[in-house]
């Protein structure tokens, strides 16, 4: 069985559209043509992503990111989405929001928002149904580093608006510590929570310093999910708080979430340019951290996709089989030879994100 729809919890598509022009309507192929010679894939790397390779790969939804960079850690002078302040990260947020509005009426036919239940059954239906070889890409908005709202108030606006995932922290925030930024949650963060718990958005721990994440699966009562982030036992000589210790993956295991795994090659293995470039890291590695999930678990039905593609990184620092993402097909016949079932196999390409979006979406706006 191959039909197989991929969900894919963590893609910065508007962050990309707004930075470097991309136009993920195109071909990967085309994009990479268009941008060749330019600053893009020197400092982002080659795209994988584009809807002809959503199609081949069978991606029927992605969680599309709102991202912008804290001043403190500007990329460069090509890094223009920046913001210094609570208000030029919302003006940022805004600015993407209204980017996938564009997207989804521009090209209905190619991508549509999910907010509800009926979206994602619609999309469902769309991508099981034989009349048609092309079906479009369901985009479920979510907050990455939540500076954007300015004050817990404003929670309600985000969510009219759509975002149905908020992640608190990239580096460090005035909510919690972060990547590189240890620190536990703040009382801004503990009153963000609270606010969120009202509208039931989920709760994404990635990038979250281990303390604030052990904090929040202690008292923030709603769902929790890992959408981008690999387990720091199988990653031997890094000690960045950016990946998963085995206590923090227990703890979402025990709270019933369900974790993305990266197939970026620094987050598969750290010493990967030093010891053979891409021809280094194989799916194979990609599938290890799947298994480590899955083994923590006892099942297959606590992690999934959450690739980060194009997110700070792109075609050479993957996997040497993956060109786009319709490679990420390729871990179906490695997942079966380790024993697991076609019943697995779904769960883990996308099943496991879509019985989350079934269990969150509001039947209702």
């Amino acid at each position: 069985m191959t039909d197989f729809l991929i969900v894919d919890a963590h893609q910065d598509l508007a962050w990309n559209m707004l930075t470097f022009k991309r136009d993920y309507t195109m071909p990967a192929s085309e994009t990479r043509q268009r941008e060749h010679g330019t600053l893009a894939p020197q400092v982002n790397g080659d795209t994988v992503l584009g809807w002809p390779e959503y199609q081949n790969g069978k991606v029927a939804v992605v969680f599309s990111t709102l991202f912008a960079t804290p001043t403190l850690h500007k990329m460069g002078d090509w890094d223009q989405l920046c913001y210094a302040n609570p208000d030029e990260a919302h003006q940022l947020y805004s600015q993407q929001l209204d980017a996938y509005d564009r997207l989804v009426d521009e090209h209905p036919a190619m991508f549509r928002k999910l907010e509800k239940l009926s979206d994602l059954q619609s999309i469902l239906d769309h991508w099981k149904s034989d009349s048609s070889s092309e079906h479009p890409v369901g985009l479920v908005a979510l907050m990455e580093g939540a500076e954007g709202v300015r004050e817990p108030g404003e929670l309600e606006d985000w969510y009219r608006r759509g975002v149905r995932i908020i992640g608190p922290a990239w580096a460090g925030t005035r909510f919690c510590g972060g990547t590189g930024d240890p620190g536990p949650l703040t009382q801004e963060g503990y009153a963000l929570l609270e606010r969120m718990a009202e509208f039931h958005f989920t709760l994404d721990l990635s990038h979250m310093d281990e303390k604030a994440a052990l904090q929040a699966l202690d008292t923030y009562p709603d769902k929790i999910i890992v959408s981008h982030g690999n387990a720091l036992s199988l990653l031997k000589g890094s000690s960045s708080n950016r990946h998963l210790t085995d206590r923090l993956i227990q703890g979402v295991l025990e709270r019933d979430g369900t974790i993305g795994i990266v197939p970026a090659n620094s987050f598969l293995r750290p010493d990967w340019k030093d010891v053979g470039g891409r021809s280094s890291v194989s799916l194979e590695y990609f599938v290890a951290q799947i298994d480590y999930v899955c083994q923590m678990a006892g099942n297959a039905f606590h992690v999934g996709i959450g690739s980060d593609f194009d997110g700070g990184f792109g075609l050479q620092s993957m996997p040497a089989e993956v060109d786009t993402i319709a490679d990420l097909r390729k871990v179906i016949p490695i997942l079966s030879q380790k024993g697991y079932t076609e019943e697995d196999i779904s769960a883990i390409l996308g099943g496991n994100w879509l019985v989350h979006l079934q269990n969150t979406l509001p039947e209702d706006l």
